[in-house]
């Protein structure tokens, strides 16, 4: 029986992360990259697919369990007729290997404990060579090398490696995971209570640095903090989320892999950053941006590698039954080779957002950005596979068309603002272009509102970040009667869904439906906030931060017939409008770009 998703907290190092269920299960692990092949991959099968259970021999989950301050060291406690214990678990950040330590601290009492570390690697296809080493335990499988470092006895059980012990108060027993290349030398064991130290340190220091005084701070900064966590250092990327094929709907076939990097996330996520003040993470992140998309304009990606990889080729894991049996289980994502060309107008509008914020000039920036609007005024008529990556015919969407107004809007405040060259007078006449045609075809007057694509009935989500890139002024009846229609059309028990699937005949082409999206729920928090619904707008954010799980992580989606989370997790677009939102309901100024409509002047 797979656990809940909001069952699950969040380790990690910055270069990889871990799932930990309620149970003291690490369930989902991959090593030594957030997109490496899983070593424990329970998650999406059983404990076969590999985990590392550490927990009271009476099993069921703990009573409780906190992060320790503002850290992603995570407290797990039990109550048990035999006394109390505490498991701590914490990812060093040491950079030259990946460990994952796990304290086992008694609190009273003398409490039986087992340990069950089920080590698979190629997400739950090979069993690796298992040998001992002093008293420690060594496995290798090809590329990748483990070492557990303890002082428990080990023994080996059905392909497993097991310990059973007791822990009394005040005892304090460490585990340590080590992975390193096969080929090198094995790094030396960490130094747990130092490394606890550290690791702690690391991340409430970094966390000091928030600037963030609106309202939610609590729950603001652990979002935040969370953020920082799917950030993949080396490279200044962040990822999506940190799983793979965690189903839209339970039992259904939309499982896709978010264990990459969505440009189209870059705006919402350098806003978040660059309005609590982490002006150097969001340096980091344009950085990474400008060196994925270097190039050929025509080549532009949607998503690319934690790297900057081009190629993410999608292919189906079938010897994995999927969650809750949800498959099939993907690596890989096809859309990545999609035309969405909103995207174009995500990048120069972020790009937009960084020099407008103060971020020192990147070299060559502008002739690159020159270079991607000069591309996309020649291909914004083109129908696309739009924002929500559909895998259906290519039609107009209507946000794809007002991502290209972005796109020119942006170039003429630059030319105007920045004094950078530019041919000004026929991005203006483009921009005027789009956005008349936009009006007309992509706007149903009889219903006002604006449509999904240029002659749908169905509506989009989407549609509500109108007036956030300056399309349309919040208070203009066009944009009024959207939020109303996409509230009214796409709510489910009042959250968002992000389109209905069976619109125009199947829009996406796929069986099935999904759950509610909870990016989405956010914008209409932030929406009826514009439109000056304030308290109807508080009121659905409070209950948006009622769906955190109990140490504050949200999955992408929430399916308020059964009351679960849904779809990967955490969620990096999820975190990103809890903060955003937070930060709108809180007096500050929402935007993906940094200008409302312009004057006739510009």
């Amino acid at each position: 029986m797979s656990a809940p998703i909001e069952d699950y907290a969040l380790l990690g190092d910055l270069q990889a992360a871990a799932l930990v269920a309620r149970d003291g299960s690490i369930d989902w692990l991959c090593l030594p990259r957030f997109d490496s092949p899983a070593c424990f991959a329970a998650l999406l099968h059983d404990a076969e697919a590999g985990r590392w259970l550490l927990a009271p021999t009476a099993g069921g989950p703990a009573t409780s369990r906190r992060y320790r301050g503002n850290s992603l060291v995570l407290e797990s406690h039990w109550r048990t007729p035999d006394g109390e214990v505490r498991v701590v678990d914490y990812m060093p950040l040491r950079g030259e290997a990946a460990d994952v330590v796990r304290v086992v601290e008694g609190i009273s009492g003398r409490v039986p404990m087992r340990m069950e570390l089920r080590l698979r690697l190629d997400y739950g296809s090979l069993v690796p060579w298992v040998r001992r080493e002093g008293p420690d335990l060594a496995a290798v499988a090809g590329p990748d090398a483990f070492w557990l470092h303890t002082p428990v006895e080990l023994r080996g059980r059905g392909l497993a490696t097991v310990a059973e012990f007791t822990v009394s108060a005040g005892q304090r027993i460490p585990f340590v995971l080590t992975h390193h290349p096969s080929h090198l030398p094995r790094p030396e064991p960490v130094d747990t209570g130092k490394a606890l130290a550290e690791t702690a340190e690391f991340w409430e220091s970094w966390l000091s640095r928030c600037r963030y005084e609106g309202r939610w701070p609590q729950e603001v900064r652990r979002s935040l903090l969370l953020l920082k966590a799917l950030t993949y250092e080396p490279t200044g990327g962040i990822l999506a989320a940190a799983t793979t094929s965690l189903p839209e709907r339970l039992g259904g076939v939309r499982n896709w892999d978010y264990r990459y990097c969505w440009l189209r996330d870059a705006a919402f996520t350098l806003q978040a950053l660059l309005g609590t003040g982490y002006v150097e993470e969001a340096a980091a992140w344009r950085e990474w941006l400008l060196r994925a998309i270097a190039g050929d304009p025509s080549k532009l990606r949607i998503m690319y590698g934690l790297d900057g990889t081009r190629r993410l080729p999608e292919h189906t894991l079938d010897w994995l039954s999927g969650y809750a049996g949800s498959a099939p289980v993907r690596i890989g994502n096809a859309a990545a080779g999609q035309l969405q060309l909103d995207v174009w107008g995500e990048v120069l509008d972020t790009l937009h957002l960084a020099r407008d914020s103060g971020l020192a000039p990147y070299d060559s920036a502008w002739d690159l950005q020159r270079a991607l609007l000069d591309h996309l005024e020649g291909r914004w008529r083109d129908p696309d596979n739009g924002l929500w990556e559909v895998r259906g015919p290519r039609r107009h969407f209507v946000h794809s068309k007002v991502m290209a107004w972005v796109a020119a809007d942006r170039a003429v405040h630059t030319v105007r603002r920045h004094g950078l060259p530019g041919p000004v007078e026929r991005w203006r006449t483009l921009r005027g272009t789009i956005h008349a045609e936009v009006c007309a075809r992509g706007y149903d007057a009889g219903r006002n509102t604006f449509t999904q694509f240029y002659g749908s009935r169905g509506l989009d989500a989407a549609l509500l970040l109108l007036p956030r890139v300056g399309f349309l002024p919040w208070h203009d009846p066009r944009i009024r009667g959207t939020v109303e229609a996409v509230r009214r059309e796409l709510s489910e028990d009042g959250l968002l869904r992000r389109y209905d699937p069976g619109s125009d005949g199947g829009v996406d082409a796929l069986p099935g439906g999904e759950s509610a999206f909870l990016a989405c729920t956010f914008w209409l928090a932030d929406a009826l906030h514009g439109i000056g619904r304030a308290e109807e707008a508080e009121v659905l954010f409070e209950r948006l931060l009622a769906l955190r799980n109990d140490v504050g992580l949200l999955s992408e989606q929430y399916d308020p017939r059964v009351g679960r989370q849904l779809g990967n997790t955490p969620q990096a677009f999820s975190l990103v409008g809890l903060v955003n939102t937070a930060r709108f309901l809180s007096g500050g100024h929402i935007r993906t770009g940094t200008a409302p409509r312009p004057s006739a002047k510009e």
